[in-house]
């Protein structure tokens, strides 16, 4: 910061001040001073910084997985929503394991986090203490928790497992499976497949086809593996919701090697609006999740939260905001 002052013609203290955010001194100071700062390659130090203002800008984000469309799309929403705020987002990935996500938080929070979200409702008993205690906002998404820590920005996966079990009973379908992961390990997934589960049983037909699989279902080998040992243990299946369009897909070639026609043979459904869904041959119908929005949203409460204005009351009442999902009906549901 001295050679920044030195070269520029200032004091340190107006280099300090220039190249924060919200700086007080002038446009021309701010140019003469980021110019030297370029010239010698310097970037301010925010940890410094933090200790004056007790304000380390940046927001810590846990997600389950780095390669699935749904949560980038989420996290783009977030970054975007969070971009003139000076807020930089730290991403931590758990693998659906929530003794993983216990010691992120852990990690985190001794790094001081403006906020902290987390994807889902479902915690250890000790994450939930950590979370509960942080003294910052805490905003559970893809989900709308009974017992929220605080903030929840998502939607109830038991209704979307009903949305699209009621959709499959009214197109006539009456041996349907679901195929999903086990609770421990995907609890938004078995959330799922109970609401479908319930449907099944108000209307009278069988769930011996549902939670076939021990192992988490997500992928597209996992889909056709699962889709294999259905078909195996239940070749009158008529129907099937997997827990996502990636294990949909492959749930799909699964049935394209045995020979056997989608949705003439069997019908198949997806979970999660991925652009796969809508480009696969035949088409697969599926529940869109608004993952996007999911990520706008959660960045308005923090900001709703963080923001200078808000009195003590103001800034801690709980928000829960539902996102609404939409079921896209396509090819692989309706016979042509």
């Amino acid at each position: 910061m001295s050679d920044v002052a030195k070269l520029a013609g200032v004091s340190p203290m107006t280099v300090s001040r220039a190249l924060r955010p919200n700086a007080s001194a002038s446009e021309s100071t701010r140019k003469k001073i980021r110019e030297a700062a370029d010239q010698l390659g310097y970037v301010l130090d925010s940890t410094a910084a933090g200790l004056s203002s007790r304000k380390t800008g940046f927001v810590a984000v846990t997600i389950p997985s780095i390669n699935n469309a749904n949560f980038a799309n989420t996290i783009r929403g977030l970054n975007e929503g969070l971009q003139d705020s000076g807020l930089q987002v730290l991403l931590g990935f758990t693998d659906y394991n929530i003794k993983e996500e216990e010691r992120l938080v852990e990690a985190f929070l001794r790094r001081r986090p403006e906020a902290i979200v987390v994807t889902g409702g479902v915690h250890t008993e000790r994450c939930r203490r950590y979370l509960a205690a942080s003294g910052v906002p805490v905003i559970e998404i893809w989900d709308l928790p009974s017992s929220p820590i605080e903030h929840s920005v998502g939607f109830s996966n038991v209704k979307a497992g009903r949305a699209m079990a009621n959709y499959l009973v009214d197109k006539g379908y009456k041996n349907i499976g679901f195929i999903g992961g086990n609770t421990k390990q995907d609890a938004r997934g078995s959330d799922r497949c109970e609401g479908f589960a319930e449907v099944l049983e108000e209307r009278g037909l069988s769930t011996e086809r549902l939670r076939i699989s021990e192992e988490p279902v997500r992928n597209m080998a996992q889909g056709a593996a699962a889709m294999d040992y259905l078909i195996d243990k239940h070749p009158d299946t008529q129907a099937v919701m997997c827990a996502s369009d990636l294990s949909a897909f492959g749930a799909m070639m699964s049935c394209q090697r045995r020979g056997l026609k989608v949705p003439e043979d069997i019908a198949i459904a997806g979970f999660g609006g991925y652009d796969i869904s809508a480009n696969a041959i035949p088409q697969i119908t599926t529940l869109e999740a608004g993952d996007y929005q999911i990520g706008t949203e959660t960045a308005k409460v923090i900001l709703s939260q963080l923001a200078d204005d808000n009195d003590e009351t103001e800034e801690r009442a709980p928000q829960r905001i539902k996102i609404a999902t939409q079921l896209l009906e396509r090819e692989s549901t309706s016979p042509k």
